[in-house]
């Protein structure tokens, strides 16, 4: 160690003067400093030749070296030559000299164990890559600390073997080094001391054993370290010998020795037994370590001596454990006694059930797991891309639970797991259907007019929101529509007269809207002018006035012409105005008026009709008397006419009329002229007939012939509809009626036609006991007691009664299963299984909630049609049919005799070969040609005498030598509709411990291909395709794909065409030493693999890339072209060239079942019958369809499914989220390597002196790797230990001078570290692969926070040298997440649950842990938006420049 006060020197005491009073800055020169580079060399090493140990003992040699600051790099360099030096000494092996390293400052660490290297050169190997630590020096903490973890059994410490301890050192320890000394040699440790420069000798006598001459070594500088080489060897290697002896004398013979027969039982998922066989002697008590073979902390358990067995518990489900059991003794242990046992999966929940299915809620029960904590349910629409799933986690004691919030019509996923403390089981899944949002009922239409109509409805549910009403003109193409509030009424204006009208109104709810109540109306005709008027007569003219009829009114026309002739004039007068004379008439004449208003819609009115006769001249004669004029009536109307009656109006200027004569007969005939005498001042008569002629006095006012059927009830609709009823409701007509007679019957007319009659007050009526499913004809016909009305007709139907989606799966030899989606309020269902070849039938019933029901015991390769009945209570609906065939019975090998076993030939009698046969097993051999094959190999083979290691042997390897550089793994196959969504392997090899080596990735969920393998460095390299052409393979028809795999790019070819090529370096080899495996799922845990089904008609492994180029995929129909493929390979008993006739045709397969819905399918491949064209994308929304023969519209069946689109674009990037909840802190992650230097931190405030710190050695830049996807923000790491204090800085006369050189020296420094990186830290690279794929989360993890609290401030003297390059700072606030990438479209399949979180890892400490095993690949996330930066760290405090940071570069 350095003296305490006084600073080594370093690279800025070689540039700069100690004392320089009188330079200033500016006599700098400012592009000359320069740095002398000094190199150092062991002549001495080379001089003589060196010491070897011979001794046959063996030995457990630890060496415990001080890596503290004070010894420097280019000194720690020189260690590693004497550490190099010492180990060639002896004969190192597993079972011969064992050694073990540990290196100590602050703290102490194993850099090997004694068992870790079997070999002399992997130990030399590891002292030459041997790292500096650097530190304080704490040499007792360090003695303690190899007793307690390196001479232990489970480190490779052997019983009744030598040990031995050498201790190397430069200076004196600050902490007590006499107890941690004393127990070493208490515990037969022979401890050596060897002391460099600064070493206190005295603690060196104190640490070593007895005799001091002979276990003390001290020199003075480390590059005469070499010169003790021999003598310490000498020393050590007589000290092994002495100590065997020893043990030798004391030890007697098989009283110590390892238990035996390891065994489990017992096994459970938290827990198993762990029994032995006693071990020998007195056994103090036994040492149960066990740990994860996949990699964790070992655990112990510790028993007495008398016990021959022990429970591990509190151990993780489906877990394989390795397992160690050591005998203690007295003075030692014996040999562990090792074994493995896997913990069990944990209990799951069973019977899942979903009931009391609402719109917007289910329940779901489920029976209980024993010993679970409690229960986690997951649910989530089954086919929704946008929806998360929503978590539930309830106590132990639920198993009931409400799932509320759901939507309507729509199909849900509810997964539950047992929890046991953070550990989740397998799931349990169930799936149903919410029910939909009910619709209004009964849709009337009332007060109708030409413009205008209200529409009332009955309201469903109080939890209604409101309503939108649409409607449209059956004869345009644009709707109208409108949305109310909680209402059962709207009144809908500014309508088109005499247009027929379909009207829909959707209930609104806060989940959605529901299905449309339709229905129909047709408006009125415009009304005529009422109460026409002639007045103001004259002989030339009379006034024409009027009332005006209705609102919209924009033009008169009034037409007039005398009386029964054609001539006529004709005006057209404003809306605004009600009368208009007419002039230039004739005197006495009848004219006739008529009057029609013309609204704003262009429609015309009915006229109204007049009769007025002008004025004649007054004549005088001689006899002196008056003429009399005689007036007719004016302005006669007829209207209110009804069946039975008619009123009749007029007008009349002469008020002295005494009466009105009114005479009216039928145009039929079938009655005599009536006459009728009405009271001069009256001015109306009703009268029950349907025509008459009015005459007054002589003068006529005659309407001419007009008859009015018998009315008929209006705005027939339909309403209600259920599997066997429906409800009628009209309009009654103006008229009274007797009664209305309701006829129905199927429309196809099978069946007979019913009636009913119902009295004239009903207007609504429930039609009862239809048959489910059909379509009704209906007629309304008013009875009179005249007559019947026309009929009112309309066409209803009755809901179908039946299941939707009816599909086969799981088709079997011998089974197969049958599923659909469920009706509501079904009772049960009726399944029929017939089959039309031999009359196999069979008939069972399943409860209304069932959905799927399997048969067994078919018969193979049979046709079978399935019906399903469903009933509601006491109807039962059509049957909904499928067929589906049975597989054929796999066909059996002909059981011909095994050939004869020939006897062994004389030449061959005695011979010794290795003997292979390479065996062509292509289509063009045959069943029946490779039987010969078959035959042949089994004579030769029997030729033999002597088969095996002293004979022949034969070679029965998949790959004997690895795999070639180049190589194309040609595969044939299809991805069905239960091929799961998660990761498999399609094709991989992997060791003998389960690992991939190399392989090809399917993510049928995420639609990539990846390939991975090891290269020729051993690190792990994957490639993913992905795109349009690669997700084609995942939409269920057949594909051959090719991966060419070279020494730099791998290439895909799908169905002969190339879709990607991407880099990646030259392949390492593979181990022989493993197995070669098809579909193995990526979550596959060791040996208990899980298998992905697909199907696959053809594998091969060519040992050449060329090969996809020349491929002409013949086996795809759709790709064949016949005169470039050779010809198909015959049947097993052909040998003919010529083809076969051609065999019947199959019976056409079932619809398969429906799954989620998938992405666009990709064009069929032409077939026998030619290629079918795609369907066209569906188009947009119409608008309600036309109404019916009678005006109502009625909802017809639901369409089919359209295809889904092709996706759409990305969207724009959405604002940034919130920040989200910090995640569980995670396990142990690598430690990456040291970051940039720090920026300099503050001046402190003057203090008490201190001592001088330890310098800081400056770490080298890390190359920078490309981002990774943004983690969870963990929880704040654990509090760092409290800092030593600084030590006292130099005297402040030279605080300017070392200020400068300070910044020269750390500019020149930084700007040349990334340059000599490779000479200033000579600590390699551990090789460490990870087994990384993208797109695979096993596990969320999150970052542990390295900051600690800030230790004590120092007292700050003078400035100090220039620091190490400081720590990265506290890791910013976690950045805001990123925008979620589109998810993957869903395949076939049901989707599968999501898993549970992972537990939360204990805090790691910081330091490179055991190589954890690669991990399996999967697919790549998309990833998030790079987060804001941090916050910057607290500054380092200020430190001086190491002077073998610098000392031997030349730099400028």
């Amino acid at each position: 160690m350095e003296h305490p006060h006084r600073p080594p020197p370093s690279v800025c005491d070689l540039v700069m003067p100690k004392d320089p009073p009188r330079l200033s800055l500016r006599e700098l020169p400012p592009y000359e400093l320069t740095v002398n580079v000094l190199f150092f060399s062991d002549s001495a090493h080379s001089a003589a030749e060196q010491f070897v140990c011979t001794t046959p003992a063996v030995a457990d040699i630890v060496v415990l070296v001080d890596g503290s600051w004070s010894i420097g790099r280019l000194n720690f360099r020189l260690v590693r030559t004497f550490l190099e030096n010492l180990v060639n000494a002896f004969d190192v092996g597993i079972n011969k000299v064992r050694i073990g390293l540990a290196q100590y400052s602050g703290d102490p660490r194993i850099e090997w164990h004694l068992n870790a290297f079997p070999t002399k050169d992997a130990v030399i190997d590891a002292v030459k890559n041997l790292p500096y630590k650097g530190g304080n020096t704490l040499t007792g903490l360090a003695l303690t600390y190899i007793l307690k973890n390196s001479f232990k059994p489970e480190s490779g410490s052997r019983s009744n073997v030598p040990k031995i301890g050498i201790l190397i050192t430069d200076g004196k320890s600050q902490d007590a080094v006499d107890v941690p000394a004393q127990s070493l040699r208490d515990a037969g440790v022979e401890l050596f001391a060897v002391g460099v420069k600064n070493a206190d000798e005295n603690e060196l006598k104190v640490i070593a054993s007895e005799p001091d001459h002979t276990h003390v070594y001290n020199v003075a500088d480390f590059s005469i370290m070499n010169t003790i080489v021999e003598g310490l060897t000498r020393t050590v290697c007589h000290g092994v010998e002495q100590q065997d002896k020893e043990i030798r004398n004391l030890v007697p013979e098989e009283t110590e020795g390892a238990p035996e027969n390891l065994e489990t039982s017992e096994v459970t998922a938290r827990s198993f037994r762990v029994s032995w066989t006693a071990a020998p002697g007195r056994v103090e008590k036994y040492r149960v370590i066990y740990y994860p073979s996949k990699g964790g902390p070992p655990e112990e358990v510790v028993v007495d001596g008398s016990e021959n067995s022990a429970v591990l518990e509190n151990l993780n489900s489906l877990t394989e454990y390795e397992i160690a059991v050591f005998a203690v003794y007295s003075a030692s242990a014996s040999e562990g006694l090792r074994g493995s046992e896997t913990t069990l999966a944990l209990p799951m929940v069973g019977g899942l059930e979903l009931y009391d299915v609402t719109h917007s809620s289910m329940r779901a029960r489920w029976r209980a797991a024993d010993g679970a904590s409690g229960y986690m349910v997951l649910y989530a629409p089954l086919s929704s891309e946008s929806i998360d799933e929503t978590e539930v986690k309830v106590g132990e004691t639920v198993t009931d639970l409400e799932l509320v919030g759901l939507s309507p019509d729509t199909e849900y996923t509810v997964t539950v797991y047992a929890m046991f403390g953070e550990e989740a089981s397998d799931p349990a899944t169930a799936q149903d259907t919410t029910l939909s949002l009910r619709p209004p009922r009964n849709l009337r239409v009332t007060e109708v007019d030409h413009s205008s109509v209200r529409l009332n409805w009955d309201a469903p549910s109080d939890r209604v929101k409101g309503y939108r009403v649409m409607y449209v003109n059956t004869g345009g193409a644009q709707s109208s529509e409108v949305e109310v509030g909680p209402v059962t009424s709207i009144y809908l204006k500014n309508l088109d007269s005499v247009s027929e009208y379909t009207a829909a109104v959707f209930a609104v709810y806060d989940e959605g809207q529901s299905e449309p109540l339709n229905g129909g109306f047709s408006t009125k005709h415009v009304p005529a002018p009422l109460t026409l008027r002639i007045g103001e007569v004259t002989a030339e003219s009379f006034r024409v006035s009027w009332t005006r009829p209705a609102d919209g009114v924009v033009l008169y026309k009034l037409i007039w012409s005398p009386f029964g002739e054609a001539d006529s004039e004709e005006v057209l007068v404003p809306g605004d105005v009600d009368s208009y004379m007419v002039n230039n008439l004739v005197s006495l004449t009848e004219y006739e008026v008529l009057l029609s208003a013309i609204y704003s819609d262009k429609s015309e009115s009915d006229a109204v009709a007049g009769l007025q006769t002008t004025l004649g001249s007054i004549t005088t004669t001689a006899i002196t008397t008056t003429a009399v004029s005689r007036l007719g009536v004016s302005n006669l109307q007829v209207d209110d006419e009804t069946t039975h009656s008619l009123q009749v109006s007029w007008e009349f200027q002469d008020l002295d009329a005494n009466e009105f004569r009114v005479t009216y007969i039928s145009l039929r005939g079938d009655r005599a002229e009536e006459t009728v005498l009405v009271p001069g001042n009256e001015r109306t008569h009703k009268q029950r007939e349907t025509a008459f002629t009015n005459i007054y006095r002589g003068s006529y006012a005659k309407l001419r012939d007009c008859q009015v059927p018998l009315s008929a009830p209006t705005n027939l609709r339909v309403s209600e509809e259920w599997y066997n009823r429906f409800r009628l409701a009209w309009d009654t007509p103006a008229s009274p009626t007797l009664g209305y007679r309701v006829i129905y019957q199927p429309a196809s007319g099978s069946g007979r036609a019913l009636e009913t009659f119902v009295g004239e007050d009903v207007n609504t009526l429930m039609i009862m006991n239809l048959q489910p499913g059909t379509q009704y004809s209906v007629k309304v016909i008013a009875s009179y007691t005249t007559g019947s009305s026309q009929p009112l007709t309309i066409t209803a139907e009755t809901l179908f009664l039946g299941v939707s989606r009816l599909g086969t799966y799981q088709i079997h030899t011998d089974s197969l299963c049958v599923q659909w989606q469920p009706v509501q309020q079904a009772s049960l269902y009726r399944i029929i299984v017939r089959s039309p070849h031999n009359d196999q039938s069979r008939e069972l019933s399943v409860s209304g909630g069932a959905s799927r029901q399997c048969f067994y015991d078919l018969t193979p390769d049979t046709l079978y049609n399935i019906s399903v009945h469903t009933q509601i209570q006491d109807t039962e609906g059509p049957a909904v049919a499928i067929t589906a065939t049975t597989l054929p019975a796999p066909t059996q090998p002909p059981t011909a005799p095994p050939p004869t076993v020939p006897p062994a030939k004389e030449v061959c009698k005695a011979a010794k070969a290795d003997l292979v046969f390479l065996v062509d097993g292509s289509w063009s051999i045959g069943d029946d040609n490779f039987q010969k094959i078959i035959r042949f190999l089994y004579s030769t083979t029997g030729a033999l005498d002597l088969i095996g290691p002293e004979g022949t042997q034969c070679c029965g390897f998949l790959h004997p030598e690895g795999l070639p550089s180049d190589y194309t793994i040609s595969m044939l196959f299809r991805i069905l509709p239960e091929t799961p969504q998660e990761p498999f392997a399609l094709w991989e090899i992997l060791n003998k411990d389960n690992e991939p080596l190399v392989g090809i990735i399917l993510d049928n969920g995420g639609k990539t291909l990846t390939f991975f393998n090891y290269d020729y460095k051993g690190d792990f390299q994957t490639v993913t395709f992905e795109g349009p052409e690669i997700g084609r393979i995942f939409f269920g028809s057949f594909h051959k794909v090719h991966m060419a795999i070279s020494k730099t790019t791998a290439k895909v070819v799908i169905d002969c065409k190339t879709v990607g090529e991407k880099p990646i370096s030259a392949a390492g080899n593979i181990t022989i030493d493993g197995m070669e495996v098809l579909g193995r799922m990526v979550r596959s845990r060791g040996k208990r693999d899980n298998s992905a089904p697909f199907q696959l008609q053809m594998f091969d492994i060519v040992c050449s890339t060329s090969w996809a180029a020349r491929d002409k995929c013949c086996e795809l129909p759709g790709l064949r072209v016949e005169q470039d493929c050779p010809a198909l390979p015959h049947a097993c008993t052909c040998s003919q060239d010529s083809k076969g006739p051609p065999g019947p045709s199959g019976p056409p397969g079932g619809p398969g079942i429906r799954g989620s819905q998938g992405d666009r399918g990709e064009p069929g491949s032409v077939g026998p019958q030619g290629p079918t064209g795609e369907t066209g994308p569906p188009g947009p929304q119409g608008p309600p369809g036309p109404q019916g023969p009678s005006g109502h519209s009625i909802q017809g069946p639901p369409g089919a499914p359209g295809e889904k689109g092709d996706k759409g674009d990305a969207g724009l990037p959405g604002p940034q989220g919130v920040p989200g909840a910090g995640g569980a802190p995670g396990r142990d992650g690598s430690p990456g390597q040291r970051g940039l230097p720090g920026k300099d931190g503050p001046q402190g405030q003057v203090g008490p002196p201190g001592p001088l710190g330890s310098p800081g050695a400056p770490g080298a830049p890390g190359s920078s790797g490309p981002p990774g996807p943004q983690g969870d923000q963990g929880p704040p790491g654990p509090a760092g230990s409290k800092g030593e204090r600084g030590e006292r800085g130099d005297m402040q006369s030279q605080a300017v001078v070392r200020s400068i050189a300070r910044q020269v020296c750390e500019q020149l420094i930084q700007s040349h570290l990334s340059r000599f990186n490779s000479i200033l830290n000579q600590i390699p690279s551990q090789s460490v692969s990870f087994r990384t794929v993208p797109r695979v989360l096993l596990e969320n993890r999150a970052d542990l926070d390295p900051g600690g609290p800030q230790g004590e401030q120092g007292s700050p003297g003078r400035p100090g040298f220039p620091g190490a390059n400081g720590l990265s700072g506290r890791p910013g606030e976690r950045g805001l997440p990123g925008e979620k990438g589109e998810r993957g479209t869903p395949g076939v399949g049901q989707q599968g649950p999501r898993g549970p979180l992972g537990p939360p890892g204990p805090p790691g400490e910081g330091r490179t842990g055991n190589q954890g095993p690669p991990g399996r690949p999967g697919t790549q996330g998309t990833p998030g938006r790079p987060g804001t930066p941090g916050s910057t760290g607290p500054p380092g405090t200020p430190g001086y420049c190491d002077q073998n940071s610098c000392l031997g570069y030349n730099i400028g």
